[in-house]
Parts: C-alpha cells; sequence; structure tokens
C-alpha cells in the first residue's frame, strides 16, 4: 500500500492550458481520444502525463509522432491527448488520427502528406465477436465422425 502511493506521489499529472487550440477526435478499436493541438515546443502529454511516461514502449511512441513527423513540425506544436478505452495499441492509433485531424484543421496544406501516408482516416478494423457454438470468433470445435 505504501509504494503505490509513493509511484503515485512521483508520478503527478500536470496541468497545461491549452486555450486558443485547435481540437479533434481520433478512435481507433474501443479507444477514444480528444486531441488538443497548439504552438508551441514540441510536447505531448496524454491523460496528464509526459508521452514517454504513459507510453513505455517505444514502438507506441513512434506511432504517436508520426503525424507530427510526416509533416516536419513535430518541434512546432504541443500536443495534449485525453484517452479512454482499449489498450495501448488502440490508444496510439487513436491518438494518431486525433492529432492528423486538429493539423489538417491548423494548417490545410498538411492534407496532401498525411493523406499520402493514409493517416486522415479511421482503421474500422475491430475484434469480431464470439460466435455461439464456437470456441472463437470463426474457430469451431474439432470435427469427430465417431
Amino acid at each position: 500500500m505504501e509504494q503505490t502511493n509513493q509511484t503515485a506521489a512521483k508520478i503527478k499529472k500536470i496541468k497545461l492550458d491549452f486555450k486558443d487550440s485547435k481540437y479533434a477526435t481520433g478512435r481507433r478499436k474501443r479507444s477514444i481520444a480528444k486531441v488538443w493541438l497548439k504552438k508551441g515546443s514540441g510536447n505531448i502529454h496524454v491523460n496528464g502525463l509526459k508521452m514517454n511516461e504513459y507510453f513505455k514502449r517505444p514502438v507506441h511512441q513512434i506511432i504517436v509522432t508520426r503525424p507530427l513527423e510526416i509533416s516536419q513540425v513535430s518541434s512546432n506544436y504541443d500536443v495534449k491527448c485525453s484517452v479512454k478505452g482499449g489498450g495501448l495499441s488502440g490508444q496510439a492509433g487513436a491518438i494518431i488520427l486525433g492529432i492528423t485531424k486538429a493539423l489538417i484543421s491548423h494548417e490545410e496544406n498538411l492534407k496532401k502528406n498525411l493523406k499520402k501516408d493514409k493517416l486522415t482516416t479511421r482503421d474500422s478494423r475491430v475484434v469480431e465477436r464470439k460466435k455461439y457454438g464456437h470456441r472463437k470468433a470463426r474457430r469451431s470445435f474439432q470435427f469427430s465422425k465417431r
């Protein structure tokens, strides 16, 4: 119990001022990301934490910064995200779409490069539901003739 209080004290959420910013929503699988983007120094905060504290895996960190790097404005904008639902991969995908939409609403001329890398469309793939009488969504039981 004492250890959890100490870790909570170490990682405290940061209040950020995001007046005069552009807002966009991104979705992926079960995740929904609310994204605010404004001119700044390139800081990315997710749920009140710095991006590299929230996303520990480098793959997720690369995914989140991708739209900013493609449009070559990674050090020009500050990003604040609020994400809920799903796992970390879905959340990273939702943040990508949110950042992309916000960038386009900020500067329309960035749309061409972002669209070329297919970042402007929502990835509609979701987990298929399990069907009655099957072990998984498509996997059936082993057929026995006798």
